[in-house]
């Protein structure tokens, strides 16, 4: 059992991070691990409460208490284990995960929760260096076959959890590298692409086909791909960006937020040596005050931009717990990540009214406005405009859905009223052998939903091929059944 006193003999220690002054000079990952008998002091603060909340909160169904224990006993292999039973990829959520988990902690009732997600990525990094991650080829194969489209979180879950059981699994990827938004998206101070890696490998391993550069629907055709496949999971994403229609938008020197990322990744990866959209010596405008513009905050800092004004449209955050934001609810209170920690001005209430160019057509000014959001969370101008400098502005504001190309377009499937594709309890689109997993049937949500339904949708489609009911289903998607 865990150490009732835990949680009053040790209080709860922030994971390190590297000096601002040093990790501004290269692109390695911004926090560094506890020494082994601090990370045992953390994870021994855990009480394996009765009604464990942090697991109920968790979409994947982590077995919180249980790893937490195991840690603090210095038995790593078998928290290793019980880390992977519920979780594919506990090393990507370890660093991109927010934790829904930790603000259901019992002990953030009324003190600090359990640093759950460092003793998570510590558990699998520990793993990883002992040896004890290696693949898993399936002792038997069923003959049939499955093409699973996108591999970012859920794609990658999928594609693994169906080779596991037999499959025979091709993940197709339009991009040139496998990984999704974990390639091309999400810069390396954050996370690392050697974790990427390392995981394809272990894939390839266990008998996984990848086709990188392969858009389906115009490499490949969706009908060659049915014949081809007994079933299809397509796992894209919800990557079509929310837009920014005011004037000037069409300046050169203002671009959606997504390309920017990739571009640096990019070089990165070593294509090139420096990116066609720098921020370096430039006054940027960071537009949007979600991950996606806290990861450009971090990349344009990289960059060596000359200032830095990050916009967000929402009012300040309150610091902690309101009475509308109760236990165990995550709640929106102001977090500050590293990237604002490094600079940068952070605007709160503040909306983008035009973008302003100079006499080649290029961006020198951002015009803002302070306001206030009504109830529905439409903003009203409440003061003066405020012109600010910049030759790069940054479009960070969110996906609206899935892409609606040629994939969706030849697939003929059904949309829901907010454009991602329709889906029955079993993660089965309209057409017959087709299923939806992650962002393209849920909406941009977190890595840990991705990974969740990954699995999950893993989980009908080998019910599907075989009438077995053997892979964990952790949920069902919350979509209405299709009548």
């Amino acid at each position: 059992m865990a150490d009732p006193w835990g949680f009053l003999r040790t209080e709860r220690r922030p994971t390190p991070r590297r000096p601002v002054d040093l990790r501004l000079r290269d692109w390695r990952e911004v926090y560094e691990p506890l020494p082994e008998p601090a990370l045992r002091a953390q994870a021994g603060r855990c009480m394996d409460c009765g009604v464990p909340f942090c697991h109920a909160e968790c979409p994947l169904g982590n077995l919180i208490p249980e790893w937490n224990d195991l840690v603090r006993r210095g038995r790593w292999r078998q928290a290793s284990e019980r880390l992977h039973a519920t979780n594919n990829f506990p090393e990507f959520t370890g660093v991109l995960c927010p934790a829904p988990c930790e603000e259901s902690c019992v002990l953030a009732i009324n003190a600090d929760a359990v640093s759950i997600k460092q003793v998570e990525l510590q558990i699998v990094d520990h793993a990883w260096d002992q040896g004890w991650v290696r693949p898993l080829p399936p002792p038997r194969r069923t003959g049939r076959s499955v093409a699973v489209i996108g591999s970012g979180p859920a794609g990658l879950a999928a594609a693994q959890q169906l080779t596991r059981a037999g499959h025979d699994v091709v993940v197709c990827e339009r991009a040139d590298r496998i990984g999704g938004l974990l390639r091309y998206g999400i810069p390396a101070f954050k996370m690392e692409k050697r974790r990427l890696d390392r995981r394809l490998a272990q894939m390839l391993a266990e008998g996984t086909a990848f086709r990188a550069g392969v858009e389906v629907g115009v490499d490949v055709s969706v009908e060659r791909l049915r014949d081809e496949s007994d079933a299809v999971v397509l796992a894209c994403g919800a990557t079509a960006a929310r837009e920014l229609p005011v004037p000037g938008r069409d300046l050169a020197g203002v671009h959606l937020a997504m390309d920017y990322l990739t571009w640096a990744d990019r070089v990165q990866e070593g294509d090139l040596a420096e990116s066609p959209i720098s921020a370096e010596g430039k006054d940027v405008v960071i537009i949007g005050g979600g991950d996606t513009g806290t990861d450009c905050l971090g990349t344009v800092h990289r960059q060596a931009a000359r200032s830095v004004a990050h916009v967000d449209i929402r009012p300040r955050p309150p610091e902690r717990r309101t009475p509308e934001m109760p236990w165990p609810t995550y709640p929106a209170v102001l977090r500050t990540s590293p990237a604002h920690e490094e600079g940068g001005a952070r605007l709160f209430s503040v909306d983008t009214v035009e973008f302003h160019g100079d006499a080649d057509g290029g961006l020198r000014a951002v015009t803002l406005v302070e306001g206030f959001r009504d109830e529905t969370k439409r903003f009203h101008p409440a003061g003066a405009t405020t012109d600010v400098p910049a030759q790069l502005a940054l479009i960070a504001l969110g996906f609206t859905g899935p892409e609606q190309g040629d994939l969706l377009a030849q697939l003929d499937v059904r949309l829901d009223g907010r454009g991602n594709v329709l889906r029955d309890e079993d993660f089965m689109s309209t057409e017959e052998g087709v299923f939806v997993a992650g962002d393209m049937g849920r909406g941009q949500s977190l890595i840990v939903w991705a990974i969740a339904e990954g699995r999950a949708a893993a989980a009908a489609v080998d019910a599907y091929l075989t009438g077995r009911d053997l892979l964990p289903r952790p949920i069902r998607p919350d979509r209405v059944p299709i009548a």
